[in-house]
């Protein structure tokens, strides 16, 4: 289910924006196993770039082309320099009106989980704690020596960082292009899918795999699923309700429905 397209009057898109609201928010009302997928349009809201596609440049390099195994074995330096970037910007971020939501929902819904495909631990900072995070932390670092793994959150951090433990070399402790998801991770985000009855997907171009699939696997277990996007998505034609629109604007609108 979709609002109406330009075609018709202001008046009849209000209102059909209006009562796919009401009828969003009575799902979200009687769940009992809400979820939430969020992509990197939930925090753009908050000034995070996204760094894919297009857009995706820095230094006149590629997200897709810094963001390997290989780009780091080959030149650390330049790798870390990227990621200190972010780091900076996503230190200065503040959480937006996705995130506070998000955080509000959890409160409310004891069975409430997030599952993201961002590694800016926005959520956790609006005040979410059920959160599974499918590509990592940027805040993590993970020792190429001795493989061990740590929370370090300093910015701008010091480049080449060297382990606590042994001073090995570390990397950022986010999933690379051509690396594959943690399997327990993975496995628990398609169990939540499963396990859901209210499925909102928020801000996810739906292409990213195997990301794209939860919400399909969601429906596929009877869940009522939500898209929040600017504009449709892949995952669109498979939504039960499509609300168009930044992520912090739609939710603000379905607090506001009373």
């Amino acid at each position: 289910m979709m609002v109406p397209g330009l075609d018709q009057g202001l008046g009849e898109r209000a209102q059909a924006r209006h009562l796919l609201g009401r009828l969003v928010q009575e799902r979200l009302r009687v769940s009992q196993r809400p979820r939430a997928l969020t992509g990197a349009g939930a925090s753009a809201e908050s000034g995070i770039p996204v760094f894919r596609g297009a857009d995706g440049w820095w230094r006149n390099r590629r997200a897709e082309e810094l963001a390997t195994p290989e780009a780091f074995s080959r030149d650390p330096k330049t790798v870390w320099e990227w990621y200190d970037y972010r780091r900076d910007i996503i230190a200065k971020a503040k959480p937006n009106l996705c995130h506070e939501f998000l955080a509000r929902m959890e409160n409310i819904h004891p069975r409430w989980h997030t599952i993201t495909q961002n590694v800016d631990g926005l959520h956790q900072r609006a005040g979410s704690s059920r959160v599974l995070e499918l590509h990592g932390s940027i805040w993590q670092v993970r020792c190429t020596a001795c493989d061990v793994d740590y929370e370090d959150e300093r910015v701008p951090i010091p480049i080449l960082p060297s382990c606590r433990t042994c001073g090995g070399l570390v990397r950022p402790g986010v999933v690379w292009f051509g690396e594959s998801l943690p399997q327990d991770v993975l496995q628990r985000a398609f169990a939540l899918a499963e396990d859901s009855d209210l499925f909102f997907v928020v801000g996810t171009s739906g292409v990213v795999e195997p990301a794209a699939s939860l919400a399909r696997v969601a429906k596929s277990a009877g869940a009522f699923v939500v898209e929040i996007n600017p504009e449709p998505s892949a995952l669109t034609p498979a939504a039960d309700a499509f609300l168009q629109g930044k992520a912090g604007e739609v939710f603000e609108r379905l607090l506001g429905l009373g």
